[in-house]
């Protein structure tokens, strides 16, 4: 969700982040032709039914792109392209999941000629009531 936060956050595009196991039930109805869909495939015990996942959005024409662990040798298969990060336990995996979300966001934003230092209608602080 942090990806999908950060993209909305600096670039105005928007975007929703849903769990791999939520694809089905409406996300999928959203995916046509060109697409943009980034997925994480970091977890090796939910890797098969993500990758079924994947073949689902690129079967609608989605454009797939995948963040994997270093060492993943079959995923480059399945998606458009794809950044490697490295293989730590699955509860330490999101710290290093998110940097390349993050760094997608800034792009996106810089390309798309949005200040990135200052994002308009944000708060340094959220204050709670």
């Amino acid at each position: 969700m942090e990806g999908s936060l950060k993209l909305k956050e600096i670039s105005y595009i928007h975007c929703d982040a849903y769990a791999g196991g939520e694809l089905k039930h409406g996300p999928i109805a959203l995916i046509d032709k060109g697409t943009a869909v980034i997925t994480l495939l970091t977890q090796e015990a939910l890797k098969d039914k993500m990758v079924s996942n994947v073949r689902e959005v690129s079967t609608r024409g989605g454009n797939i792109f995948a963040v994997v662990n270093e060492g993943d040798t079959t995923t480059k298969d399945v998606v458009d392209s794809l950044v490697y990060i490295p293989k730590t336990i699955d509860l330490l995996t999101p710290m290093v999941s998110v940097v390349p979300l993050q760094l997608i966001s800034y792009y996106v934003a810089k390309q798309k000629g949005c200040d990135v230092d200052k994002p308009r209608n944000l708060a340094k602080s959220v204050t709670v009531e």
